[in-house]
């Protein structure tokens, strides 16, 4: 399996806001010459936004779904200066550094569970990981699916892990069931949850989870809110995941019962 890795653009040009949600991300543009869906790590939630996205996406990819490419994208300090709206330059003056981006998918369109069926295990996939990173925002409300070329891609995992919003009792949370699942929108097709489990238990171990934690940049671990070092701070994202692993079947189980309810 191929090993898990970023690349790093530069950011060139500020396009557009995309105002949906709180973190008010944008279409820029990089030194690549690619178009990409910027997230600011001044923004919201900051940094955790961008660890949640990270780690959700490659772990995403890693179970063979499709997300857009994702890339370390630098603003420099006088990107922004020029940007009219008072608002976007501060968040861009915010967010000098190194931020999060997606690859843009260009003419995409919205997952609409009534135009496409998705295939009974691959929902159970979906439903798993969104289980598994703790994913509140795969809803019909806002599905953070796309449709690129006729295939499903799954985008915005930013508000995955919001146990690190608190910091406290990790081992405790890991080990809880996940009552968000109940609004899942591929709850209702997700009736081969246990086989999801072992296919993707198999794939998800913990080297990978190490793998694809030691992504995390060092600067976006300089918490204000901890005492903790860089590598604390990695290796509690590491035992939230390996204790979740180990106790699938807690959330396996709240899935199965949520589904049942729906029938």
């Amino acid at each position: 399996m191929q090993k898990a890795e970023l690349r790093t653009v530069t950011v060139t040009r500020y396009i557009t806001p995309l105002r949906e949600g709180g973190s008010l991300p944008a279409l820029t543009e990089a030194d690549d010459d690619f178009k990409y869906v910027l997230k600011f790590k001044g923004a919201g939630h900051g940094v955790k936004a961008l660890i949640a996205e990270l780690l959700g996406s490659e772990i995403a990819r890693a179970l063979g779904f499709k997300v857009p490419e994702l890339v370390f994208a630098h603003l420099d300090e006088a990107f922004g200066r020029t940007e009219g709206d008072e608002e976007i330059q501060d968040l861009l003056q915010a967010s000098q550094g190194l931020n999060l981006a997606l690859h843009f998918l260009s003419a995409a369109i919205n997952f609409d569970p009534v135009v496409t069926e998705v295939d009974e295990f691959e929902a159970s996939k979906i439903v798993w990981l969104d289980s598994f990173i703790t994913n509140v925002d795969r809803t019909y409300r806002n599905t953070n699916m796309l449709i690129w070329h006729k295939e499903l891609w799954l985008i915005d995992h930013g508000a995955s892990f919001y146990f690190h919003h608190s910091w406290m009792d990790v081992e405790e949370k890991a080990k809880t069931a996940f009552s968000f699942i109940k609004d899942h929108v591929l709850l209702p097709r997700a009736t081969k949850l246990n086989e999801a489990d072992e296919f993707c238990r198999k794939v998800i171990t913990p080297e990978k989870i190490k793998e694809i934690v030691s992504l995390i940049p060092s600067e976006w671990l300089q918490w204000q809110d901890t005492d903790e070092t860089e590598e604390e701070i990695k290796k509690v994202y590491l035992r939230f995941l390996t204790i979740r692993l180990a106790q699938s079947e807690i959330f396996i189980k709240e899935a199965e019962n949520a589904r049942k309810a729906l029938i």
